[in-house]
């Protein structure tokens, strides 16, 4: 059983910065002892979800931060990813496969597909002018654990 371990992350929202914050999180969770599977998904659900603060949320402005939350309670970790940038106007309608709003630039539309299918539970909380959450939940069933089990 791991005890409760916390992490706070700020950066700038700049596109090279969503490689920090796959290692970041990676080497977060790796005390959980996580299947490559599992560690390949929750870097995937960052990055996802960082390049969306970064291109949507900020339009890429440098100026501007992201802040990643992170807490790890037993075998579960929960993230957040925050912006103070435009919002989203309508969640529902973001959440569609294949919608994107920066279609000029050849977004594929799959970032929350994408980020629900690897995750447990996935939240967005937002308000135009005002910022947007995305908050993710995966349970780890662990290497270790797994490979006891067979």
């Amino acid at each position: 059983m791991t005890s409760r371990n916390e992490l706070k992350l700020s950066f700038s929202a700049k596109s090279e910065n969503e490689a920090l914050a796959r290692v970041a999180i990676g080497a977060f969770i790796s005390n959980l002892d996580p299947t490559m599977d599992e560690l390949d998904d929750v870097r995937t659900v960052i990055s996802e979800a960082v390049t969306n603060a970064i291109i949507h949320g900020y339009e890429e402005d440098p100026s501007k931060q992201v802040v990643i939350e992170a807490v790890i309670e037993n075998n579960e970790v929960q993230i957040s990813v925050s912006d103070t940038g435009l919002g989203i106007e309508d969640i529902d309608l973001a959440r569609q496969p294949l919608f994107t709003s920066k279609p000029e630039l050849e977004r594929s539309g799959m970032g929350f597909s994408i980020m629900e299918t690897f995750l447990d539970k996935l939240e967005v909380t937002s308000k135009p002018g005002e910022g947007t959450t995305v908050f993710m939940k995966k349970h780890i069933v662990s290497k270790t654990r797994s490979t006891a089990r067979a």
